[in-house]
């Protein structure tokens, strides 16, 4: 849906991701900082690199904001993750094209292609591609589509026509920063990945902080409060790729249904989706936090199942849940 290229520079950005970094924001994604010397200088990916080839495409789908009014009953799965997983989607594509860079050339040029699986600070590429600015949500806002798109990059030692940077649209605007529950988004344009939705339900791997529980709200997995208020996202248009489509049961799940998931389920339920990233005890963490918060006591038979459960995360995740009822 979108295309850019942008030159292999020195650009304020990666400096900025180092001391981010050094603040600890990063929480325990300790993959960040692995490779670090590659996230901030392609050439050490790719010898020689000239250029970043950036492609977004759209995953927005006809379907509630998580901001609507849903059931009490109901959990929130980020929009993302309604349909197949992005990284195979994209990687198809991503290679399609790499595959007629290869041609144009002669096979004379070298690069590699990633959808969110090597060491590149996608965003920064996007940004010095033309794709859209870096909003104060961290997200890459496009004035015509939003910010609900992925991103799947090329970085070659080709030397190409170059795009220019969008300007910083985002205005007076702090809808994003206000809207998060964690008050995650600690000035505009940082975010601290440890008060974040998203990294705690799908990236933290032991329990959710007691204090951030009750702001997690009804969220199972990610979330999108900071993208469905940003008004860039108010004429977002549909995307035309059948395999973004929500799959039944993804929006607006019910809990007791996801509570009821053994391991067999999860994976049958959620086979070739990013709901699997944070494996099914980490789904069934989550789900007793929404129950907790639901303060639907119908749910409490599905709380207590687990109170038994052989991970101590589960069950004291599970205990809180029923404390919460109670």
């Amino acid at each position: 849906d979108l295309f850019g290229v942008a030159p292999v520079q020195p650009v304020q950005e990666l400096d900025s991701f180092r001391k981010w970094l050094e603040k600890g924001f990063a929480a325990d994604m300790h993959y960040l900082e692995r490779h670090a010397d590659k996230r901030l200088q392609p050439r050490n990916l790719v010898p020689n690199a000239r250029s970043v080839i950036v492609c977004a495409q759209n995953y927005h789908t006809r379907a509630p904001l998580s901001t609507d009014p849903a059931p009490a009953t109901a959990g929130w799965i980020s929009r993302y993750a309604w349909g197949d997983d992005y990284h195979d989607v994209l990687k198809k594509k991503i290679r399609t094209l790499y595959e007629h860079l290869q041609e144009l050339t002669g096979g004379t040029t070298q690069g590699r292609y990633y959808v969110d699986t090597g060491p590149v600070l996608e965003r920064v590429w996007a940004k010095y591609a033309g794709i859209g600015w870096i909003g104060k949500n961290t997200c890459v806002i496009n004035q015509g589509l939003g910010s609900f798109f992925f991103l799947a990059v090329i970085v070659t030692d080709a030397e190409l026509g170059y795009d220019v940077p969008l300007p910083d649209r985002c205005g007076t605007c702090t809808k994003c920063i206000e809207a998060c529950p964690t008050n995650a988004i600690l000035a505009p344009y940082v975010l601290d990945a440890n008060r974040c939705i998203s990294y705690l339900t799908i990236e933290r791997r032991d329990g959710i902080p007691e204090a951030l529980r009750q702001p997690t709200g009804r969220h199972v997995f990610g979330c999108d409060i900071c993208q469905d208020v940003c008004p860039w996202n108010r004429r977002a248009p549909i995307t035309r790729e059948a395999a973004f489509q929500p799959r039944p049961g993804a929006v607006n799940p019910e809990l007791a249904d996801v509570l009821a998931l053994n391991e067999d389920g999860f994976r049958e339920r959620f086979r070739k989706s990013p709901v699997k990233r944070p494996k099914w005890h980490g789904l069934l963490r989550n789900a007793l936090v929404a129950a907790g918060n639901s303060g639907i006591e119908a749910l409490r038979p599905h709380v207590e199942r687990w109170l038994e459960h052989e991970d101590e995360t589960v069950r004291e995740h599970a205990a809180w849940a029923r404390e919460r009822l109670s």
